[in-house]
């Protein structure tokens, strides 16, 4: 993967603050709080908001994400929160997680580069049990058009890089989806998501 892939994330989450906030994303909250606490993953999960909300929540957390200064800084936030979460820095193909691991895994504006994101939609299937739930909240292809309106909502500005249902049902066929839209949203975290966007969220169960 390009290093300038890692520098940008290393540089965003070198500021102080915590660049998307310390609350745990709204969607992933209302959904976790259905589920019986297990063993959750949470990829390119950031500064921790969520793995740290998961874990005093009683779930076993993993997280991994490719920049060592958002590991730093969840690390702290965990640390704050009196819990603990077991994250990793790295790429998924180098991080060996075990097959049929997790009973959750949180995929919560894991906005992969392109070319590789379907192919860590595979690896991310294996790792998860059959029953297993994945929770999804991701900018949708129209988002672009929301970004040119206003750039505070964040996300990225590549069509490639954005989602749609289309590419949700083939990447996960063997999944009965509970919830699968695209919607409006009104964001509020941190610094890099205010305002109207749109997304793409579904709660999906592992045949």
């Amino acid at each position: 993967m390009e290093e300038t892939w890692k520098d940008r994330w290393n540089e965003r989450y070198s500021n102080k603050e915590y660049v998307y906030g310390e609350a745990p994303n709204k969607y992933l909250k209302r959904e976790l709080d259905k589920l019986m606490a297990g063993t959750i993953l949470f990829p390119a999960e950031g500064e921790g908001r969520n793995a740290v909300y998961a874990a005093k929540m009683g779930w076993n957390v993993f997280a991994f994400d490719i920049s060592v200064e958002a590991k730093n800084k969840a690390i702290q936030l965990a640390a704050t929160n009196n819990v603990k979460i077991d994250y990793e820095v790295g790429e998924l193909d180098s991080i060996n997680y075990g097959q049929e691991k997790f009973d959750a895994i949180g995929l919560i504006y894991a906005h992969f580069p392109a070319a590789i994101k379907s192919h860590y939609h595979t690896i991310l299937d294996k790792y998860l049990r059959r029953g297993g739930v994945i929770i999804f909240e991701a900018f949708s292809k129209k988002h672009l058009d929301y970004v040119q309106k206003d750039e505070r909502v964040g996300g990225p500005k590549d069509i490639e890089s954005l989602f749609s249902i289309e590419e949700i049902k083939v990447d996960f066929p063997n999944y009965d989806f509970e919830e699968l839209e695209e919607t409006e949203i009104e964001l509020n975290e941190g610094l890099f998501h205010n305002g109207k966007g749109s997304v793409i969220r579904f709660v999906g169960r592992k045949k």
